[in-house]
């Protein structure tokens, strides 16, 4: 069964989640921000098809 040899720091190991923290948040707030711009007809970079038919 494969094992760590060495006991990692602390604070590398605090650096590392923070990061990934970081870039969780980073995408969250992009995914918002293109969901507002969607819900109010705003979006310049993303194309939503008009599906409903009125005829």
């Amino acid at each position: 069964m494969a094992v760590p040899k060495k006991r990692k720091s602390r604070s590398k190991t605090k650096s590392r989640k923070a990061n990934w923290f970081h870039k969780a948040s980073v995408a969250a707030k992009k995914a918002w921000s293109l969901a507002q711009s969607i819900a109010t007809n705003n979006s310049n970079s993303y194309v939503v098809e008009n599906l409903s038919k009125t005829e």
